[in-house]
């Protein structure tokens, strides 16, 4: 999606929907990088995270009265909600692994869920099933959309307003599908800001930075096994990869111990609750620290709904090590 098609969604409504990121400095984080750090939060977003930006403004585009998706949970409760302000119905079908905080916030905002296991039957199988027996239902895509891109977008405008009082000179942010990066690079260039946007992704699931080598868009063979759940997408989305070939400045790909570990650094030493999807940026940093030397990055922690079993668990893990 180019800028001048952007330009062609009246942005206001979602705007106004939407709160603004929550920027957040640490001096004990910067002093354990050796770096200067800026973060900006989308903890604080209705929903938990910054799909509630995409969800709505999916919501607001679509004629339909029921809306249908596929969801680990951020984009599903975020459509629920979304769908409950505009008074339209929702389904959002959910992998069995999803986490439970996220299945019953979904529930919560009234949407159906209809869980289905992945081993045996894709979620996009599933969403064909339901799509066949739901009359005037609209299938929204979390991050393949032209709608969601824009929703996303408005991310990218906020960081662009800020970027002369934090004065970062580039953007590392979490990417599965692609929809969260995409929106940022063209709200970014909407703003007319140059600032180089960086994709962070899971090792194991790395498809977006073979993709983006290959020049074209190779999928995994299965949604990757990662502890971050919002990044276990199978391939980028066609839209949002026709923007990141030549927006993305590069990709980097995290480990798993490093998404952990990024996900203690936050509460340990910014007082901050991150999903592992949403520490995807400062584990880029960590594994790739030496890329940024001399710069000043500012991460996006996409969100922070997890499991509060999970999240005790990568926490309770640095304690032990000290013990």
């Amino acid at each position: 999606m180019q800028a001048d098609k952007l330009q062609a969604f009246e942005l206001a409504p979602i705007r106004a929907a939407v709160r603004r990121t929550t920027i957040i400095c640490s001096r004990r984080l910067d002093v354990h990088l050796g770096a200067p750090l800026i973060i900006a939060s989308e903890t604080f977003q209705e929903t938990g995270s910054f799909k509630f930006r995409a969800a709505y403004a999916a919501a607001h585009y679509s004629q339909a009265g029921h809306l249908l998706t596929a969801s680990s949970g951020n984009f599903g409760q975020a459509l629920a909600l979304a769908a409950r302000l505009l008074g339209k119905e929702c389904t959002v079908v959910m992998p069995t692994t999803s986490a439970a905080v996220k299945i019953e916030a979904v529930k919560g905002y009234g949407a159906t869920v209809d869980l289905v296991d992945t081993r045996s039957t894709s979620r996009q199988k599933r969403v064909a099933e339901l799509a066949a027996q739901i009359p005037g239902v609209e299938v929204l895509s979390a991050y393949d959309d032209e709608r969601v891109i824009a929703g996303n977008s408005t991310l990218g405008e906020e960081l662009a307003d800020c970027q002369a009082l934090h004065h970062f000179d580039c953007v590392i942010a979490p990417m599965g599908g692609g929809g969260l990066t995409a929106g940022l690079v063209q709200g970014l260039r909407a703003k007319g800001a140059q600032i180089e946007v960086f994709a962070a992704e899971p090792q194991l699931g790395n498809d977006g930075a073979r993709s983006l080598a290959a020049g074209r868009i190779i999928a995994n063979e299965q949604e990757p096994a990662t502890i971050a759940d919002g990044a276990r997408t199978v391939s980028l989305g066609q839209h949002n990869f026709a923007i990141l070939k030549d927006g993305l400045a590069g990709v980097i790909e995290v480990s798993e111990e490093e998404i952990k570990e990024a996900v203690r650094l936050l509460y340990s030493m910014a007082n901050l609750k991150s999903e592992p999807t949403g520490a995807l940026g400062l584990g880029a940093l960590l594994s790739a620290g030496e890329k940024f030397a001399g710069r000043r990055p500012l991460i996006v922690v996409s969100g922070g709904n997890v499991d509060s079993s999970v999240y005790c668990d990568i926490i309770g893990a640095a304690a032990k090590s000290l013990s």
